[in-house]
């Protein structure tokens, strides 16, 4: 658990854990202080849950301060670098010896090449052809060791953290840059994740999260659903995880499916496909949009004394919808509002003005006590 200490002044010093994580839309790294912070003023918290978990920020603090953690999400990715950090048990010196291995193979064209790779940039690729060569060579040959689950996660994990070094995007895949990136041109060398010893139970559950909580208990739950941005133009195809990560999706599944479009995605990541009821951003016949909805039952049927909820200021959620989830179910305890630009964190009250007029991206963390 959390060591609470203070300075001089009394105020908390507060541990804020290392972790892992890709270029990501959904990442928490920048709030996770402030996460962590809410969680550690609270008493007798022994088992978390991290639902919406992405590349797994959130779940590898907890697990690293000793919390019973469990992590949920629907994607692929988000499972194997759970499993990565949450599950493996082998030495250091076992995964090192198969990177080390992997690292050596020789690169040839095939599938990953012929799709995403490029001598130049003319066609708009992610990555140059030297690495997807690589990649070609080294994902067959993950396939034929037989690993064990957590242990094929372990290097997958590493095969994705060292493709996200050399791509040439912007942090997603549903379109690529005209030039080459600076860093498209090093090349692709997988290193061992950071792995840290777990003493703790921890679970990874990749399927629909009304399932996953349906007969589980939590002292506390963090919840970070897509909400989706309130601006009307932006596509749903856009934020949507399947399309903006479909690479990792191919390349963990190794299914080399059919592509479609420029950016090559999945047949399976296309718009009309919405992974998640999180991700449907259209509204009902009364105008309620369908995600908060899916928020409102979740909230309710989630079985977890403490539930801390990230809101982002562009979101498709107003003020009072969330005030409606959150007061049917409980009562709201604490509101903090983060400021990117100042890079500061302040407690607020709960007023009509808590959503940011002036233009400016605001994180707000709300903390509910359920009835």
């Amino acid at each position: 658990m959390i060591t609470q200490q203070v300075d001089i002044f009394g105020n908390l010093i507060l541990t804020n854990p290392t972790t892992e994580g890709i270029k990501y839309a959904g990442s928490k790294l920048k709030i996770l202080p402030y996460i962590i912070d809410t969680l550690s003023r609270l008493k007798g918290i022994r088992n978390v849950f991290d639902g919406f978990s992405g590349t797994t920020r959130v779940s590898q603090a907890f697990a690293k301060l000793g919390y019973n953690t469990t992590s949920s999400d629907i994607s692929y990715w988000s499972e194997v670098f759970a499993t990565c950090y949450l599950k493996s048990k082998k030495s250091d010196r076992f995964y090192q010896e198969i990177i080390d291995y992997l690292n050596g193979l020789e690169g040839y064209d095939g599938w990953y090449t012929e799709n995403y790779g490029a001598e130049t940039n003319e066609s708009k690729k992610p990555f140059q052809a030297k690495n997807t060569r690589k990649l070609d060579a080294i994902r067959d040959e993950i396939e034929r060791l037989g690993l064990s689950w957590p242990d094929k996660c372990v290097i997958l994990a590493s095969l994705i953290y060292a493709l996200d070094a050399v791509d040439s995007t912007l942090g997603h895949y549903v379109a690529y840059l005209s030039n080459w990136s600076p860093r498209s041109y090093n090349d692709m060398v997988l290193t061992l994740p950071a792995r840290f010893m777990c003493n703790t139970q921890n679970d990874v559950i990749r399927g629909d999260i009304f399932e996953t909580v349906k007969n589980r208990e939590f002292d506390f739950a963090y919840l970070d659903p897509p909400y989706g941005s309130n601006n009307e133009k932006m596509p749903p195809s856009r934020v949507r995880y399947a399309s903006y990560y479909h690479i990792w999706t191919t390349i963990i599944k190794h299914d080399k499916p059919t592509v479609f479009g420029k950016a090559n995605r999945r047949e399976d990541s296309r718009d009309q496909v919405a992974a998640s009821v999180f991700e449907e951003f259209r509204k009902d016949d009364s105008g309620s949009f369908i995600a908060m909805q899916a928020l409102h039952r979740l909230i309710r049927e989630i079985k977890s004394r403490y539930i801390l909820l990230s809101y982002s200021s562009g979101g498709r959620a107003t003020k009072q919808e969330l005030c409606d989830i959150i007061s049917e179910s409980g009562k709201l305890i604490k509101a903090v509002e983060i400021n990117y630009k100042k890079n500061v964190m302040a407690n607020m009250r709960w007023t009509n003005e808590w959503i940011n007029s002036d233009g400016k991206y605001c994180e707000y963390l709300f903390l509910m006590e359920k009835k």
